[in-house]
């Protein structure tokens, strides 16, 4: 749980923020305040289905800025059409909104919109579009759309695979099968992923969002160094207090499982240009980000560490 401080900051705004109550609004909020900004939280239990906004100039009046989260992340049960809607659509009528209201906006993007992996060096700011899935379309149109709206002070942030309190999706499995002590086939992998910690993750949005450099400007983000799916289920292992049992396979065979095709690939980014742009570094480590995750997930999955 973080702290809600008042800080004196003469760079005082008000920041609407959509999606304020899903994983990573929850954690970029309280850093928002505690550097002594104003939130205005825009959920859909407050404003229904976002799709449906007549008008959001309204609903964003008198903020400084906008930081657009909200978004359905990739699931086989929506529509590349309703994916489209929501991650497309809804961005752009914001976008449309806060140029009117001479608002900064900051876009949620994801590295996805550079391809599902990497396979020489990593992926920058400069790496070509090449979204495989309508998750990443739709991501990769918005920004483009943001792009050509007239007088729009647009910010964008494309992070890799994010962990934290709350986190779902192939992390959770992850956690959830090394906390059970299953055998992994999971050990002769070598290849390199980054991964941003929520809590990293909010700290650049907020340095993004203060920053008038970064107007204009897309940024990858991540903890630091790449490291391997072995390394990764070792970490989460120490974090837990229950080493992981890994064991070599093939990694071919490996990618016709679903569930774990993902975590055999290499996903890598390179997040210089926001450290020396904006003076960035991650303020949380990633074991420091992994021990809070640990913590969550043994409160609310009732896991318990080895003896």
């Amino acid at each position: 749980m973080v702290e809600r401080l008042t800080l004196a900051n003469p760079m005082r705004m008000r920041i609407a923020v959509t999606g304020a109550s899903g994983f990573l609004g929850r954690s970029l909020c309280p850093v928002l305040q505690a550097r002594g900004h104003e939130v205005v939280a825009l959920d859909r239990g407050q404003i229904g289905d976002f799709t449906a906004v007549p008008d959001w100039r309204p609903l964003i009046a008198g903020a400084d800025a906008v930081v657009h989260l909200a978004a359905i992340a990739h699931r086989s049960n929506v529509t590349a059409a309703r994916l489209s809607e929501v991650n497309r659509g809804v961005p752009l009528a914001l976008g449309r909104a806060a140029a009117a209201a001479g608002a900064r906006l900051l876009f949620m993007s994801s590295v996805k919109v550079h391809g599902e992996q990497t396979h020489v060096g990593a992926f920058d700011e400069a790496s070509a579009y090449l979204p495989e899935d309508s998750y990443a379309r739709a991501k990769a149109e918005a920004e483009m759309g943001l792009r050509a709206i007239p007088g729009l002070k647009l910010s964008v942030i494309r992070p890799p695979l994010v962990y934290g309190p709350g986190v779902k999706g192939n992390f959770l499995l992850l956690l959830r099968a090394v906390a059970s002590g299953w055998p992994l086939p999971l050990a002769a992998l070598e290849n390199r992923r980054s991964f941003v910690y929520s809590g990293n993750l909010a700290d650049a949005v907020a340095r993004c969002v203060e920053s008038p450099q970064a107007a204009g400007r897309s940024y990858l983000v991540c903890d630091g160094r790449a490291r391997s799916t072995p390394e990764l289920c070792g970490a989460i292992g120490v974090a837990l207090g229950r080493p992981a049992r890994l064991f070599p396979f093939p990694a071919h065979w490996l990618d016709l499982a679903e569930s774990l095709g993902k975590l055999t690939q290499s996903l890598e980014v390179d997040d210089g240009a926001i450290r020396r742009e904006l003076a960035w570094t991650p303020p949380h480590s990633f074991e420091a980000g992994l021990r809070e995750t640990a913590a969550w997930f043994r409160t609310s999955h009732g896991a318990r560490s080895a003896r």
